[in-house]
């Protein structure tokens, strides 16, 4: 690999620590990265609020242009980057591609909202005054992504961090930390100044990262993943009172009512459980079909769940590849044992392959009682878990039974009973006959435990920028 140092202040770093980075399908060493540290950080620091001031001080449309040449300049090499994709997070060539694609798109999105934080003038009706409001660039932030999407999770934040003008330090997820060190030359050949963005992969996450968060010029914090570690960062971001922006766990459930055309609500519920091999905070989790239909949907949902090719996704005829370490291949095997020790049924899969690699086949689990752990938490994994219900009012009251509210999937063939569904689940997000939700044009994010703020979207810009009103008389 070409690009495995820190990367700060435009340049690369040695390090005297490094840490490996393992190819999930055959288990082989990928590259020795570096790892950084607390005076890496504060280099990364100092670089960012040189950078910024400078930054910060362009107009919109010059952020937005070069936005837009980071958008077109990834789109060509989408292929180079779906490769590396697969290689250090497993992920078959289709979806690794998809991950590209959506990547890039931020850049588009919030090239095009740059030149849109508009602020307003009202004439207040009491006092006479004129009441100006404007936003303005928040400050520097850390921002620190998962292992689950390499690309995608820290374009989705750059992106509407340099659009609002502000400088950056992206922490990667140790196990998939060369993605983001590839897009660097790529962000320097957009035109992006040295310094404005940094990448520090470390093996010292915590440390670094609660450093970063104590700096008094840290202004926003910008966290993907469990909600475990998202309260972790609540609490260090409260010190200082910086702007979270956390898009933490799920437990996503799929609403099938008795009227849903069968063929879409299998189609849509592949789509989102095994999108990303089920490793996302969307993925489908909880399986609700309508007793009356659960048999039939049952079994086409097997049928095309057993007829994935899981293999090496750098192999184009691969449809599944390998999970992203062994913990989580053995998180998902410990979730299956345990369902089945209580009265689930396995209509598919359900065994781990020996050999190298760390595999687990595409797995369907019928008459899944409301006490298996999976019910409860995230399986991350390519395990379908279906269960049945008589009436409307019962699911709803199911879905909504968690702490997590990211995403939820209703599928029925009567449009206005849908949306009523719809409005009554607790969740951030719901599709709508439909598997997939993620958008760089739409507000992504959840309520309760599942996180604070919005990724995309307008809002997306708009949690790297504070609001300033001023009060003048003309």
């Amino acid at each position: 690999m070409d690009f495995t140092d820190l990367y700060i202040d435009g340049a690369w770093h040695k390090t005297a620590e490094r840490f490996d980075v393992i190819n999930p399908a055959t288990e082989a060493v990928l590259a020795s990265v570096a790892s950084a540290d607390i005076s890496d950080a504060d280099a990364a620091l100092d670089a960012a609020e040189r950078a910024m001031a400078d930054w910060a001080a362009q107009t919109p449309r010059h952020r937005s242009e070069v936005l837009r040449r980071a958008w077109e300049l990834m789109t060509a090499r989408l292929d180079d980057f779906a490769h590396l994709i697969t290689l250090e997070n497993g992920k078959a060539g289709t979806d690794a591609r998809g991950e590209a694609a959506y990547a890039a798109e931020f850049f588009r999105w919030f090239a095009e909202e740059a030149v849109r934080a508009d602020g307003l003038i009202t004439h207040a009706p009491a006092s006479g005054a004129r009441i100006v409001v404007q936003h303005k660039p928040a400050g520097l932030a850390v921002l620190v992504t998962p292992w689950n999407y390499p690309a995608a999770m820290g374009t989705r934040k750059i992106a509407p961090a340099l659009a609002a003008g502000c400088g950056v330090i992206i922490k990667p997820a140790s196990e998939t930390p060369l993605t983001m060190l590839a897009l660097m030359p790529l962000l320097e050949e957009a035109g992006v100044p040295k310094g404005l963005v940094n990448v520090l992969p470390s093996k010292k996450t915590g440390a670094l990262v609660d450093h970063m968060l104590h700096d008094p010029r840290v202004r926003v914090v910008s966290f993907t993943g469990s909600t475990g570690v998202g309260r972790k960062l609540l609490k260090s971001a409260a010190d200082q009172v910086l702007k979270p922006a956390m898009e933490l766990g799920g437990n996503a459930p799929v609403v099938v009512l008795e009227d849903s055309d069968i063929d879409l609500a299998v189609e849509g519920t592949m789509l989102a459980k095994m999108r990303n091999l089920g490793e996302a905070c969307t993925a489908a989790n909880r399986i609700y079909v309508h007793q009356d239909i659960a048999d039939e949907f049952t079994q086409r949902l097997t049928t095309a769940m057993a007829a994935l090719k899981m293999g090496d996704g750098t192999d184009p005829s691969v449809d599944v590849g390998p999970l992203v370490n062994a913990q989580t291949r053995d998180k998902v095997a410990e979730f299956v044992a345990d369902a089945v020790a209580k009265g689930a049924k396995i209509e598919c899969g359900g065994e781990t392959p020996s050999g190298t690699g760390f595999y687990y086949p595409p797995t369907v689990l019928s008459n899944v009682p409301e006490t298996a752990d999976c019910v409860h938490d995230e399986i991350f994994g390519p395990v379908a878990a279906i269960q049945t219900f008589a009436d409307t009012e019962e699911v709803i009251r199911r879905a909504n039974d968690t702490e997590y509210g990211l995403v939820a999937y209703v599928f029925s063939g009567d449009f206005k009973r849908a949306l009523q569904v719809c409005e009554r689940l607790d969740y951030g997000m719901v599709g709508l006959n439909r598997g997939l939700v993620s958008d760089p044009a739409a507000p992504f994010g959840g309520t309760k435990q599942s996180g604070l703020g919005r990724e995309g979207g307008h809002e997306g810009m708009l949690e790297f920028m504070e609001t300033q009103y001023i009060s003048a008389s003309w």
